[in-house]
């Protein structure tokens, strides 16, 4: 993981734990959001390759915004990563762990948050050497008792629960040492971006923060 990068990240974290997520298939409309939620606090999120433009949207925000740190989501392929990483991603994070993938990002010092949901996956995680994991599906997954569990054996291990996660569970999630930031596209409901009520998301993001301040005085 590139220090820097990690340790913009770390920054960013502990400001704000939480990376929305960002799907869109417009370039207009992916950056209006996303300065929607740096309006509200949060400036580090996650664009999902799930849209055919998903690429297109992810360096628009890169271009069209400041101070906004940009990841691509939904990376399944070596391909996928190196096109993200070129086009501007400054982190990656993908639903599962392949090892070709996660070493891709390793050897060139790109942060990657592979998705795990087992013992098995995290221990190769750890032997790849990642610290830092995603965890998903995470309610599906066993949620803050998972989590907890995980957290007992591999000490060294940090996770950022995706998946399931809401304003309401945000606190509980938070409260578990280990966890580093949760993602989330509840602060993106698709309703308020297709009406083009970006005060909407700014308010989810604020009060994303403010939990998550109370949750991590």
């Amino acid at each position: 993981m590139s220090k820097i990068i990690a340790q913009i990240l770390e920054a960013k974290f502990q400001a704000a734990p939480i990376v929305p997520l960002i799907e869109a298939d417009d370039p207009d409309v992916a950056v209006q959001t996303a300065k929607a939620l740096q309006a509200g606090g949060l400036d580090v999120v996650e664009v999902v390759l799930r849209t055919d433009a998903a690429l297109d949207c992810m360096e628009a925000i890169v271009k069209e915004t400041s101070d906004i740190i940009v990841g691509a989501g939904t990376v399944l392929t070596v391909y996928q990563a190196g096109q993200a990483v070129s086009r501007g991603a400054r982190f990656v994070v993908s639903p599962g762990l392949v090892d070709a993938v996660a070493q891709y990002c390793l050897d060139r010092s790109v942060p990657i948050f592979a998705g795990t949901m087992t013992a098995g996956e995290v221990q190769r995680a750890y032997a790849l050497g990642l610290r830092t994991v995603k965890f998903f599906p995470a309610k599906l997954a066993g949620g803050v008792p998972m989590l907890k569990a995980l957290s007992s054996v591999f000490r060294e291990m940090r996770f950022m629960p995706t998946g399931g996660v809401s304003a309401e569970n945000l606190p509980e999630f938070l409260a578990v040492p280990s966890v580093v930031a949760c993602g989330g596209s509840w602060l993106t409901p698709k309703g308020s971006i297709e009406a083009g009520d970006y005060g909407a998301i700014t308010k989810l993001a604020k009060e994303a923060v403010a939990l998550a301040k109370a949750a991590r005085p």
